[in-house]
C-alpha cells in the first residue's frame, strides 16, 4: 500500500485518482476506530505508557545561574559550566529545542524566549555532534507571525536548526502508567521522537499560575483544545512533564515580564534582570526561578504539585548551585 504520508503530500500535487481517493478513505476510516479504541479507558491501561524515557543526566551542579550583559555568551557559559553539551547531546542525535514563541511579541517585550538563547543552544547542540536540531512550538497568536516578530525563527536558522510549524495531526495520544487527567491527550510526535529534549522558556508573570516556568511551557507541545488544560492545571502540569522528561531546562530570565502576562505589550512591564538558569531538575528550576522572581515556589500551583509528589525537588537550600558572572 503506498505510504500515507506520501499520499497526502500528492494532493498538493494534482487530483485525486478514484483508487487513491479510496485508499485515503480508508486510511482515515482506519485511524477513526483506532483512536477512538485507544480513548476508551481498558486500551489506555493496555497501551502502557508511551512518553519520553527518563535518562536521568546530571550536570556537573544542580544549578548553574549565568549573570550578565549579553544572553548568548550567558547560554554558552552556563551550559559549559553544567559539564558542555557533549553531556547531554551524542553524534547524530536529532535534538528538540522547544522554547516560548506563543506570543506575536519583539523580544523586548520578553512574552517569548529570547532568540540569542535559542541560538546558542542550537550552536552548541551542533558542535556537539546532534544530526538534526529541531525549534517549533505550537503558538497561541498566528505562528507565522509569532516566530519572526519573536526572532527566533531567524536566529534558530541562521545557526542551522530547522524551524517549523509543527503538524496537529502528526501526534501521539498520551498514556500513563497511572491515573492521570492528560490521559489520551494528543501530543506532537517530535517531542517524543527525538534522542534529547532541550526545554527553554521565558521567565515572566501568568494571569492564571502566577509564572510561567518550565512546566508550563510544556503546553507548547500539546495539540487539541489546550485552554482545557487550565483546569486543574497543576497536576496536569506535572503529568505533562513527566511524559515528556526534559532532559535539559534553560530557563530565560535576561529580560522578565512582571506582569499583564503572558502576553505583555507595554514596556514598561519589563525588567532587565540579566539572569540565565541552566538545570536538569525541571521542577528545581522553576522552584528557584520562582524565589528568584520573588515568590513562595510552594505558590505556584505545579510546583506544590511537584512537591507534594516527590517529583523532583524543591529544597533550592539544599541545591549545589554554581553562580557565574559573564
Amino acid at each position: 500500500m503506498q505510504n500515507p504520508i506520501r499520499l497526502l503530500e500528492s494532493l498538493r500535487q494534482r487530483k485525486l485518482s478514484r483508487r487513491e481517493f479510496l485508499k485515503l478513505f480508508l486510511y482515515g476510516l482506519a485511524g477513526l476506530i483506532l483512536g477512538s479504541e485507544l480513548l476508551r479507558p481498558e486500551a489506555a491501561k493496555a497501551a502502557g505508557f508511551n512518553g519520553r524515557k527518563k535518562r536521568g543526566i546530571k550536570g556537573d551542579h544542580d544549578i548553574v545561574l549565568a549573570e550578565g550583559d549579553d544572553p548568548y555568551t550567558m547560554t554558552r557559559r552556563a551550559i559549559e559550566a553544567m559539564g558542555g553539551m557533549s553531556r547531554f547531546v551524542k553524534k547524530d542525535d536529532t535534538v528538540l529545542v522547544k522554547p516560548n514563541i506563543a506570543w506575536d511579541r519583539a523580544p523586548e517585550y520578553a512574552a517569548n524566549t529570547n532568540p540569542a538563547v535559542v541560538a546558542a543552544l542550537v550552536e552548541l547542540c551542533y558542535e556537539a555532534g546532534a544530526k538534526r536540531v529541531n525549534v517549533f512550538d505550537i503558538s497561541c497568536n498566528s505562528a507565522q507571525r509569532t516566530y519572526v516578530t519573536s526572532g527566533i525563527q531567524k536566529a534558530a536558522q541562521e545557526k542551522g536548526a530547522k524551524v517549523y510549524f509543527a503538524d496537529d495531526w502528526n501526534v501521539i495520544n498520551a498514556h500513563f502508567n497511572y491515573e492521570s487527567p492528560m490521559e489520551g491527550w494528543p501530543i506532537i510526535r517530535d517531542a517524543i521522537d527525538c534522542d534529547v529534549f532541550i526545554n527553554v522558556p521565558v521567565l515572566k508573570h501568568h494571569g492564571l499560575t502566577s509564572l510561567t516556568l518550565s512546566m508550563k511551557n510544556l503546553m507548547g507541545v500539546c495539540s487539541s483544545s489546550r485552554g482545557q488544560i487550565h483546569s486543574g492545571i497543576g497536576t496536569k502540569l506535572v503529568d505533562l512533564t513527566d511524559f515528556i522528561q526534559p532532559d535539559l531546562t534553560v530557563i530565560d530570565a535576561y529580560r522578565v515580564l512582571l506582569k499583564n502576562g503572558p502576553t505583555g505589550g507595554n514596556l514598561n512591564d519589563v525588567v532587565k534582570m540579566g539572569k540565565l538558569i541552566a538545570a536538569t531538575d525541571p521542577t528545581l528550576a522553576d522552584a528557584y526561578a520562582a524565589k528568584m522572581a520573588g515568590k513562595d515556589p510552594l505558590s505556584i500551583c505545579y510546583i506544590a504539585e511537584a512537591a507534594k509528589r516527590g517529583f523532583g525537588s524543591t529544597n533550592i537550600d539544599g541545591a549545589d548551585i554554581l553562580k557565574i558572572s559573564v
